[in-house]
């Protein structure tokens, strides 16, 4: 699921632009949108198919037999939709060239972590000019120092999640992210709301403390805290210019939309229901305006009240695994970008919605192939 396998969101137009991330940019592009990183799995049998093996995966909650990909979301304030994806290869996979070779899969194709997978992702969009401010991603992201000196090398800011006993420089020494969190006065903790879920805002107990002096740009510890538990969570920043605490907070919740884009992939375009064994076979669909084949574009200008059970997830939320937010006020042709294409593999509902044409420069690359397997 990276461009070498020709998935739609990356699969190269003459000129090289991908088909769903200029769609996507073109109806929700924002020079204040948020880059999101974010892995799911998909639940396979056998051992054919690439990438697959025993290993964790958050849809399940435990260890299976599984591929996993990391995934970039586009968020603006106009909605927010998938735009780019790279297939997790583990180390079984690339120390075994054979298998490689049977699945199809390139035989430079190399071992890659998942935060070097968000690097290549990331740079694609920011290389071609993307409008976005900020990046944002979980422990498994905000650990990589490598990421983090990408994002300031071009200053673009991040709100990335860190472990407890991540390490951070203040002006008294290195210490764990806990331990600023000990020493910091009452006076310190502001509630603030991190978006609105199914339930109402998601309010915490919010605090930061300046990290890394000397260092260029403005750099904090954000840190939240569950008001009921006093669970803490904390999140290393960064920006080229001050921004205030609400700022922080507002790109932190940011992070969940991902899971929704996910629940709408998976329960209306069976995003992991396909049956694909082989590395290049992923191809773009026909159309994007039907609702079961194109993964959603989450417009915001028409969003109606999710009903019960629907809205964002909170992966602190044991209803995070609802049911998908369904549209109830999108219409073709009032204003609302249509659902983009990202495969081609389940077949359009009894009665679909209007097709809408995707931009011209796109025309050139629909097609569709059937997988067949390895």
């Amino acid at each position: 699921m990276s461009p070498r396998m020709g998935c739609s969101t990356c699969s190269p137009l003459p000129g090289g632009t991908p088909v769903v991330r200029s769609y996507v940019v073109g109806h929700l592009g924002d020079p204040a949108a948020v880059l999101v990183v974010d892995e799911t799995g998909d639940v396979k049998k056998g051992s054919a198919s690439a990438g697959v093996q025993r290993q964790y995966t958050g849809t399940a909650g435990r260890v299976e037999n599984c591929q996993v990909a990391v995934f970039l979301s586009y968020a603006s304030p106009a909605g927010h939709a998938l735009i780019d994806r790279e297939l997790y290869l583990p180390k079984s996979w690339t120390a075994d060239p054979a298998r490689c070779a049977a699945a199809g899969i390139p035989e430079e194709t190399g071992f890659a972590t998942k935060p070097r997978l968000a690097r290549r992702m990331i740079a694609r969009a920011l290389d071609v000019g993307t409008p976005a401010a900020w990046v944002t991603a979980d422990e498994v992201y905000g650990a990589d120092p490598g990421l983090r000196a990408d994002l300031e090398c071009r200053q673009t800011g991040y709100v990335l999640a860190v472990a407890v006993t991540h390490r951070v420089a203040t002006g008294a020494g290195t210490c764990q992210a806990r331990q600023i969190a000990a020493r910091l006065p009452r006076r310190a903790w502001q509630q603030y709301s991190a978006g609105e879920g199914a339930k109402g805002h998601r309010y915490y107990d919010w605090a930061w403390a300046g990290i890394d002096p000397g260092r260029p740009g403005h750099r904090w510890l954000l840190i939240r805290r569950n008001r009921r538990t006093a669970e803490l969570a904390f999140y290393r920043c960064y920006s080229p210019r001050h921004v205030p605490l609400p700022a922080l907070v507002k790109i932190a919740g940011i992070r969940w939309i991902t899971e929704e884009n996910f629940q709408a992939g998976k329960g209306l375009a069976g995003l992991d229901e396909h049956q694909v064994r082989r590395w290049g076979v992923l191809v773009p669909v026909d159309h994007p305006g039907h609702a079961r084949p194109g993964v959603p574009v989450h417009c915001r200008r028409h969003r109606a009240h999710p009903p019960p059970g629907t809205g964002r997830a909170d992966p602190a939320d044991p209803q995070r695994n609802r049911q998908p937010l369904r549209h109830a006020g999108h219409r073709a042709g009032a204003g609302c970008p249509a659902s983009p294409a990202m495969v081609g593999l389940a077949a359009a509902p009894p009665a679909p919605r209007q097709d809408l044409p995707l931009p011209a420069a796109s025309q050139a690359a629909r097609k569709i192939t059937k997988s067949r397997p390895a």
